[in-house]
C-alpha cells in the first residue's frame, strides 16, 4: 500500500509540541514524518517557525520506527550544500537510517535572510550545484568542487551512516524533473500531476519513490474548520510562482485577502467527512505516488487529529 505520512508544519506549532506531535503519530501507525524547513511561517497568523533541524534530532531520538524526512530543505542559500550533506548525515545515524534529505529550489521567505534572491534561473544553476556537491559527499567521497556558485576546497564526511543517506527532490516542471531523475533517488510533488510522475520515469525516476503531501482540516465542525483553514491555509493556493518570490508573511497576507473561506473549503476538505479526507488522498494514490504525507490544519486541532487518524483515518487509508 502507499506509505501514510504525518506532517510536521513548523510554521503552525512551537518545537516542543512538534516532538509530541511525532511520538504520537508513531504511535498511532503513521509510517512517516515530514518536516518543513522554515524561517518565516507563511502568514503571521500561524506564529512560529523552529529550526527544522534541531527539531528532527530531537524527533530522531523520541521516536524509533517512524520514517523521518526533510519536505523540503533549500541547499542553496541559508545553508552551505556541503554544510547540508554534514546535517543529512548526521541525522542519517542518529535515526537509525530512517531519514530522507528533501531537498528543493526553496523559497524567497526564508532564504532572504541571508541576501538577495537569485532569479528563478540562477536558482536551478544553484540547486544542480549542489546536488553535485551533496551526493558524493553522501557516498563517502572526498570531494573538491568548484563551479559557478559553490566552491569546496576540500571536503569530507567523517561520520555517516553506511547506507548513504537517500535524496529525494522537489520537482514540477521538465527541468527540475529532469534533476531528479539524475541525481535523487525520490521524486517530491505537491500536487496529485500523473504527468510530473511521467516526466520522472522518462528522466531516469522509473521504480523509484514519490512523495506527495495532501491537507486536510479534520473536525467534528465543519464550519470551524473551514475558519481554520482560511486563518492558516488561504495562501496555499496561490501557486509555486508566487510561493516562491513573496518575501515575508506580510505579503502572504496582503496576496491571500481576497481569497474566501469557500475558495479555501473547495482545496481543502474540512469537517468530520472521514470519505471526503480520504478522497483527497486517493487522488495522489491514483496519480502513482508512492508515500503522501497528511498536513493537519491547525496546531489546536493535532490532537484530536491523531487520536482520529489511529481510530478510523488510517484503517481507511489501509483499505485503498
Amino acid at each position: 500500500m502507499v506509505a501514510v505520512g504525518y506532517t510536521l508544519m513548523c510554521e503552525q506549532a512551537g518545537p516542543k509540541q512538534l516532538v509530541d506531535y511525532a511520538v504520537r503519530a508513531e504511535d498511532a501507525g503513521f509510517g512517516l514524518a515530514v518536516v518543513s524547513d522554515h524561517y518565516y511561517p507563511w502568514l503571521e497568523s500561524q506564529g512560529h517557525s523552529p529550526y527544522a533541524w534541531s527539531l528532527l534530532g530531537a524527533v530522531a531520538q523520541a521516536t524509533s520506527r517512524i520514517d523521518l524526512m526533510t519536505m523540503v530543505t533549500c541547499p542553496t542559500r541559508r545553508y552551505h550544500p556541503a554544510v547540508v550533506a554534514q546535517k543529512a548525515a548526521t541525522m542519517g545515524l542518529l535515526s537509525d537510517g530512517r531519514f530522507t534529505l528533501g531537498l528543493g529550489s526553496g523559497e524567497n521567505l526564508n532564504e532572504h535572510v541571508v541576501g538577495a534572491w537569485p532569479h528563478v534561473q540562477e536558482r536551478h544553476e544553484m540547486l544542480e550545484e549542489a546536488l553535485q556537491i551533496i551526493r558524493p559527499l553522501l557516498d563517502g567521497e572526498t570531494l573538491t568542487y568548484s563551479g559557478d556558485h559553490f566552491e569546496v576546497p576540500e571536503a569530507y564526511l567523517w561520520d555517516r551512516p553506511e547506507r548513504p543517506v537517500p535524496i529525494a527532490l522537489a520537482a514540477s516542471g521538465p527541468s527540475s524533473v529532469d534533476l531528479a531523475g539524475e541525481y535523487a533517488d525520490a521524486l517530491i510533488n505537491t500536487e496529485p500531476d500523473p504527468h510530473v510522475i511521467d516526466l520522472f520515469d522518462s528522466a531516469g525516476g522509473a521504480g523509484k519513490p514519490r512523495y506527495g503531501q495532501v491537507a486536510i482540516c479534520y473536525g467534528p465542525d465543519e464550519e470551524q474548520c473551514r475558519k481554520i483553514a482560511h486563518e492558516q491555509f488561504r495562501w496555499f493556493g496561490l501557486g509555486w510562482k508566487v510561493n516562491a518570490d513573496l518575501p515575508g508573511p506580510e505579503s502572504f497576507d496582503s496576496a491571500s485577502s481576497f481569497v474566501r473561506e469557500e475558495d479555501v473549503a473547495d482545496s481543502i476538505p474540512c469537517g468530520p467527512d472521514l470519505e471526503a479526507h480520504v478522497a483527497a488522498f486517493k487522488r495522489f494514490v491514483d496519480a502513482g505516488f508512492t508515500h503522501v504525507a497528511v498536513v493537519q490544519v491547525g496546531d489546536e486541532t493535532q490532537p484530536r487529529f491523531l487520536d482520529w487518524a489511529r481510530d478510523e483515518f488510517l484503517p481507511r487509508l489501509r483499505q485503498l
